[in-house]
């Protein structure tokens, strides 16, 4: 069962290369038409580490005697997520470039329709030490799932549930960044006329540095990106709150790590408010968001599946959803 596992998942894990290749297009496209630049540097490390991991993997699916599935989704699943990463985060400073009107009293509108009291929470979240030293902790989540994520998957044999979950961090990241160009805010506290740093607790990096770009390359000052110093500039939907659900989804069949992954992504969407200064509709929209996406990379892992002429590459398509 698992060897014919893998024999699927090797063709969704082609699927998703193939998709990729299609966001490197549009994302050359697109940087042509907003006259924005990537710094040389920047590219060449980031695809030497893709190149490397990639290559690897695809020498160990093709020669027989080295064929192993565990190294062949890790390091591959390695280098599609990065490479992921180096395509879309750019793809948020190009909504941004846009600079379509700003939409903070919206989302403040929003929330208060919503009776949401974002000052109270946060007011809350930093009156207790220990929450928010765990909040704030919880923000940082967002880097480490992505290597966790495939060696616990393919070392559990879920090479299915890894390629559904590339392509629903694809599809997520491919939304928020073009909802966002409709929907550029600033976030919470510039919003109120507060700092971050009036909470000494949090740690106020992720937030200023979109306080930094996200004027910058609205008004035209920042032309060359820096894939090295990026850190997406998205307000709403909360990519913070996609992730979590996306990461507690992908994790969920793995019991051993289930407990940990409740806690650290429940901590990512509760200090997505408080440490990311977003709206509460933000994070909201980031997990329908997240939702949605999983539904669609399902659905398209089961079509790809089923029209494999493979009976072995097929075996799965309709139990897809339980990979």
């Amino acid at each position: 069962m698992h060897e014919e596992a893998a024999v699927a998942a090797w063709r969704l894990h082609v699927f998703n290369w193939l998709m990729l290749a299609g966001a490197g297009v549009a994302l050359g496209v697109t940087l042509l038409l907003a006259d924005l630049t990537i710094t040389a540097g920047s590219i060449w490390i980031g695809a030497g580490f893709v190149g490397i991991y990639g290559a690897f993997a695809w020498l160990n699916a093709r020669v027989r005697a080295r064929k192993d599935p565990q190294v062949v989704f890790v390091l591959g699943g390695f280098a599609q997520i990065v490479l992921i990463t180096l395509i879309m985060t750019p793809f948020t400073y190009i909504a941004a470039a846009a600079n379509l009107p700003m939409q903070d009293q919206l989302l403040r509108s929003l929330d208060r329709a919503l009776g949401l009291d974002w000052q109270a929470y946060v007011a809350f979240v930093h009156g207790y030490p220990v929450l928010a030293t765990w909040v704030d902790f919880g923000y940082t989540m967002i880097k480490w799932p992505l290597f966790i994520i495939p060696v616990a998957l393919a070392a559990g044999h879920r090479y299915l549930r890894l390629q559904q979950y590339t392509l629903a961090f694809l599809l997520a990241l491919i939304v928020a960044a073009a909802v966002s160009a409709f929907v550029p805010a600033l976030g919470t506290y510039h919003e109120f006329g507060l700092s971050i740093r009036d909470f000494p607790l949090f740690r106020p990096g992720a937030y200023e540095s979109h306080l930094v770009d996200f004027p910058l390359i609205r008004d035209g000052s920042m032309r060359a990106l820096d894939l090295g110093a990026m850190t997406g500039i998205v307000t709403f939907p909360s990519f913070h709150a996609a992730s979590a659900a996306i990461y507690l989804w992908a994790l969920w069949p793995v019991k051993l790590l289930r407990p940990v992954a409740i806690l650290a992504n429940v901590a990512m969407i509760a200090a997505t408010p408080a440490v990311g200064g977003h709206y509460f509709v933000d994070v909201v929209a980031g997990l329908a968001l997240a939702a949605a996406s999983i539904a669609v990379a399902v659905r398209i892992c089961r079509a790809v599946l089923a029209r494999a002429k493979d009976p072995a590459a097929a075996f799965d398509a309709q139990a897809v959803t339980a990979a």
